[in-house]
C-alpha cells in the first residue's frame, strides 16, 4: 500500500493532479470498454435477427403441411337434421342421407319414488323396516399404497381387524385396473386373464404377480366393527368392454356423497336425485347398444341399490341404449353414436326423419381459407424482408461512440437514450450474412418449381399472381394479384399446393416447393448467425463475437492492473516530492532559527 501525502508541504492539489493524469492514462481503457459495448450490441442485434428468422421458420413449418392448402368446407342441405365437418384428408365428395330411422341413445333408468332427503344420512331414512335391505356390520376404509416391486403389501392396520369374510365386497385397483379380492384361504382363479389379490384379517395383501415399484394401489376394505355399511355394484357394457365398479357405503354417508362417488367412478354413469319428483335418474355417458348378449347396457346389484334406491330392473323405467340407424348413399348402416367419421368427414345426426327430401352433404375445398393462408404467409415474409432491409440500411454514425461512465454523468437520461440510439445504429449495415439470406430467398421465390406434382401452368409464383414489387428499394418484397391467385386456387388447388410444398426435403432444389427451399435457406442463415452471435444458452467460446469479448475482457483486466501500478507510481513520485519539500522547509526553518539566535546576541 502506497502512503499518499496530498500536498501538505507543497500546497498543491495532488489528488486532482493525479486524477487528471489518470484520466489520460485511462483513455485506452475507455476505448476497450467502448469496443466491448459495440460487440455486445452487435451480438444482441444478431440474436434479435435470429429470433425473427425463427418465427418465420415456424411459419414455414406450417406452410410445408397439407393443412394450409386442403381446407375443406362442408355444406348441408338441411342443417337442422344433419351437419358435418371435414378434415384435410377428406376427399372432395358428396353424401346423401335419405333416412334416419333412429338416433343413437344412451341407456337411462328412472326409479320409482324414493322419498328421502339427499343431505341426511342413509341409515336415518331407510334400512330399518323388513321391506328394506339389511345393513352389514363393519367400518369402510380406503387407502392408497405404493407398489414395492414384490407380491405383498400391508394396509398397516391392527392385526385381526380386517373383516376377511367380506373380501368379495372389497375393491383393489392397481394403477386404475381392478383386481378381484378373495380371502387368504381361497384358491386362485385358474383363468390366466383374471387378476386377483388375497386379503387376510391382519390387512396383508398378496398379489399373484409382483406389483411394480411405485405403482398406485387403491384399496377399499372393511374393518370388523359395530358400524353399518352396504355394498352395491354397477356393471356397464361400454365401447371399451365391460366395466364393473363396486361401491362400499357407510350408513352415515348421504345420498349426495353416494351420487358423487358414482359420477366420479369408471362406471361411465351419470346419476342424480330429483328432490321434487323424489326419483333417481341413472344415465350412461355414451350412446349406443354395447351389450353383445341379451339385456341392456347397465345392471345393478346390492340391496342398497335395488331396495333402498329403487335401482331395480323390474321396477325402474328403462330406456335401453340404442344405435343410430340411417341410410347414406343408399347403404343402410348403424353407428353407436350420432357423431361419426366417414372418410375424413365427421357427420352429426341431429334429427330422425323417414320422409321428405334427403339431406345432401357436399365437401369442397375452401378456397377463401387457402387464399387467406397464402396471403398471411406473404405478409409475414414481407415483414421479415422489411426488418432485414431496415437493419442493413441503418445509418452509421461514426462520431457517436458508446458513452463512458464519465460522459454518462454529464448527460440526462433522455440525452443518454438519444445518444445510444445513434451509437447502436448501423451495426449490421451491409452485413454479409443478411445480404446472403435476402439474395437466397429472392432466388427461392423466383426459380421455377419442377416436379411430378406441379402443373406446367403453375410452376412459378408469378403464374399465380405473386410477384416482386417494382420498387427495388423494398429489398424484394412481394405483392399479390388477388384475382389471379384466387383463380389459380379454384382452378387447380393441387398445383398451387405443389408449388409451395411439392417434392421432399431430399429432392433437388429445382423439385422442391418454395416453402421447402425457404426453410433450408433460413436454417442455413440461422446457423451462420449462431456462429457469429450465439444464443442465450451459448458460452463465449462457442461463437465468434463471444471469443472476441473474452479477449477484450482479458485486455481490460490487464490494463486495469497496469493502471493501478501507474497510479501507485504517480503517488510515490508526488509523495517523494512532498517529503523533499517538507525536508527542505524543515532545514530552512532551522537555518532561519540559527541566524535569528546569532543576531540576537
Amino acid at each position: 500500500m502506497v502512503t499518499r501525502i496530498g500536498g501538505l508541504a507543497s500546497g498543491m492539489d495532488i489528488d486532482s493532479i493525479v486524477k487528471d493524469l489518470m484520466r489520460a492514462e485511462r483513455m485506452p481503457l475507455d476505448k476497450l470498454k467502448q469496443k466491448k459495448q459495440v460487440l455486445e450490441w452487435q451480438r444482441d442485434d444478431y440474436r434479435a435477427m435470429n429470433t425473427r428468422l425463427l418465427d418465420f421458420r415456424t411459419e414455414l413449418t406450417q406452410m410445408k403441411l397439407t393443412t394450409k392448402y386442403r381446407v375443406r368446407s362442408v355444406t348441408s342441405s338441411d342443417e337442422a337434421k344433419v351437419t358435418a365437418t371435414a378434415s384435410t384428408s377428406a376427399s372432395l365428395a358428396s353424401y346423401s342421407i335419405s333416412k334416419v330411422d333412429k338416433l343413437a341413445e344412451a341407456e337411462n333408468w328412472v326409479t320409482n319414488k324414493i322419498g328421502i332427503d339427499a343431505a341426511k344420512s342413509l341409515e336415518s331414512q331407510f334400512g330399518a323396516t323388513p321391506a328394506d335391505f339389511t345393513w352389514s356390520t363393519g367400518t369402510v376404509r380406503n387407502t392408497s399404497l405404493a407398489g414395492e416391486g414384490d407380491t405383498t403389501l400391508s394396509l398397516g392396520v391392527k392385526a385381526g381387524t380386517v373383516k376377511e369374510a367380506d373380501a368379495a365386497k372389497m375393491t383393489v385397483k392397481v394403477n386404475g385396473v381392478s383386481y378381484g379380492v378373495i380371502k387368504s384361504t381361497d384358491d386362485w382363479d385358474t383363468d390366466p386373464d383374471t387378476k386377483q389379490v388375497k386379503i387376510d384379517a391382519d390387512g396383508n395383501l398378496t398379489f399373484q404377480e409382483n406389483v411394480a415399484s411405485g405403482a398406485t394401489v387403491q384399496v377399499d376394505y372393511i374393518l370388523d366393527s359395530t358400524d353399518k355399511y352396504a355394498d352395491f355394484s354397477f356393471t356397464t357394457h361400454t365401447s371399451k368392454g365391460t366395466v364393473t365398479e363396486k361401491f362400499l357405503v357407510q350408513s352415515t354417508e348421504t345420498l349426495n356423497q353416494l351420487v358423487s362417488k358414482v359420477n366420479n367412478s369408471n362406471a361411465g354413469l351419470s346419476m342424480f336425485y330429483d328432490e321434487v319428483e323424489q326419483k333417481m335418474s341413472l344415465t350412461q355417458k355414451e350412446t349406443g347398444d354395447h351389450n353383445t348378449g341379451t339385456g341392456g347396457n347397465i345392471s345393478v346389484s346390492g340391496g342398497l341399490a335395488s331396495k333402498g334406491l329403487k335401482l331395480d330392473a323390474s321396477t325402474a323405467t328403462i330406456t335401453n341404449g340404442s344405435d343410430a340407424s340411417f341410410i347414406i348413399n343408399g347403404l343402410a348402416t348403424t353407428r353407436k353414436t350420432n357423431i361419426f367419421d366417414m372418410n375424413g368427414v365427421s357427420i352429426t345426426l341431429k334429427q330422425a326423419f323417414t320422409t321428405g327430401a334427403a339431406v345432401n352433404l357436399s365437401i369442397n375445398n375452401d378456397s377463401n381459407a387457402v387464399f387467406d393462408n397464402i396471403k398471411s404467409f406473404i405478409e409475414k415474409y414481407n415483414t421479415l424482408i422489411d426488418k432485414i432491409s431496415s437493419k442493413m440500411s441503418e445509418e452509421k454514425y461514426r462520431s457517436y461512440t458508446p458513452l463512458t461512465d464519465e460522459q454518462r454523468e454529464q448527460l440526462s437520461d433522455k440525452q443518454q437514450e438519444q445518444w445510444e440510439e445513434k451509437a447502436k445504429s448501423g451495426l449490421l449495415r451491409r452485413d454479409s450474412i443478411l445480404t446472403g439470406v435476402l439474395s437466397s430467398m429472392r432466388s427461392n421465390f423466383s426459380q421455377p418449381v419442377s416436379n411430378s406434382e406441379t402443373n406446367a401452368l403453375y410452376n412459378q409464383l408469378a403464374a399465380i399472381g405473386i410477384t416482386t414489387t417494382s420498387n427495388y428499394m423494398e429489398g424484394g418484397k412481394l405483392e399479390i394479384n388477388e384475382v389471379k391467385l384466387k383463380a389459380a386456387i379454384n382452378n387447380n388447388p393441387e398445383a398451387v399446393e405443389a408449388l409451395f410444398r411439392g417434392g421432399s426435403d431430399d429432392s433437388p432444389i429445382s423439385a422442391q416447393g418454395i416453402a421447402r427451399r425457404l426453410y433450408d435457406s433460413i436454417n442455413t442463415t440461422m446457423d451462420k448467425l449462431n456462429e457469429r452471435g450465439g444464443n442465450s444458452f451459448s458460452t463465449n467460446q462457442q461463437f465468434f463475437l463471444g471469443r472476441q469479448l473474452t479477449n477484450i475482457d482479458s485486455s481490460i483486466n490487464r490494463f486495469e492492473d497496469r493502471l493501478i501500478q501507474v497510479e501507485d507510481r504517480y503517488w510515490k513520485q508526488f509523495t517523494a516530492m512532498e517529503k523533499a519539500i517538507q525536508n527542505a522547509n524543515s532545514q530552512s526553518m532551522y537555518l532561519s532559527q540559527q541566524f535569528s539566535n546569532v543576531y540576537s546576541r
